[in-house]
């Protein structure tokens, strides 16, 4: 362990305490690349949106081999998480987790994935999902890109006593890809939410959901089917 570690650890325990705050400035959040999807919904068929009772559904938007429809969609939202907006990010400068601090899939693939493709939903009891891809040019990038998450992801399970930290690794697997899933826990011990690191093919991704226990499991396996088709 290197002198910077423990600063490191306590800046991804201060963004998970900012998530919600986070989370609610995304609603409104509009920067260049990003795409509202609520916004896009409104526009272009709101009587569908009625009829669904005002679910919003994020964007579809072509790139070569990966775009947001790879992403999770509304209708992959378990019950009882209620979404009032996503925001969809196709330059891969969204931050992965809250485990990673602020590197982001950019940062992480060096600027040479061939495309990118990123989503931030809000709830409205405070808690989100997020979701971050690139596609590889090769599968040995895909392979060391998904043994970076996989790293980023566990060097939050070991916490001392008392922190917010991330549980033992499950597998999964649908036609097309993998995933490595892991609960998370807060000081007291309570779930809260989780992480899942996905491949398939060479598309890899990180999907985060917070202040919802029980969802990962199948947020994960929503968020890899959407990945492999």
């Amino acid at each position: 362990m290197t002198e910077n570690q423990p600063v490191q650890k306590s800046v991804r325990r201060n963004r998970l305490a900012a998530a919600a705050c986070f989370a609610a400035a995304l609603i409104t959040a509009s920067v260049v690349g990003t795409q509202s999807a609520t916004a896009d919904g409104a526009a272009h068929n709101a009587a569908q949106r009625n009829a669904v009772a005002a679910r919003p559904a994020a964007v579809a938007v072509a790139a070569p081999g990966l775009g947001s429809a790879h992403l999770v969609q509304s209708e992959d939202i378990p019950k009882g998480m209620n979404p009032v907006g996503a925001t969809i990010e196709l330059t891969g400068r969204d931050a992965l987790s809250a485990c990673s601090g602020e590197e982001t899939m950019r940062d992480l693939t060096k600027g040479q994935a061939s495309a990118y493709a990123s989503v931030n939903w809000t709830f409205d009891n405070h808690g989100m999902l997020r979701e971050s891809a690139a596609s590889a040019p090769t599968g040995t990038a895909a392979d060391t890109w998904e043994k970076q998450l996989v790293a980023l992801v566990q060097d939050c399970q070991d916490e001392p006593a008392g922190h917010w930290h991330y549980g033992a690794a499950h597998t999964l697997t649908v036609t097309g890809g993998t995933a490595r899933w892991y609960p998370a826990y807060n000081g007291d011990g309570g779930a809260a939410g989780g992480v899942a690191v996905l491949r398939s093919g060479t598309k890899v991704a990180i999907v985060e959901v917070t202040g919802q226990a029980g969802s990962v499991e199948g947020t994960a396996t929503a968020a890899l089917n959407r990945l492999s088709s």
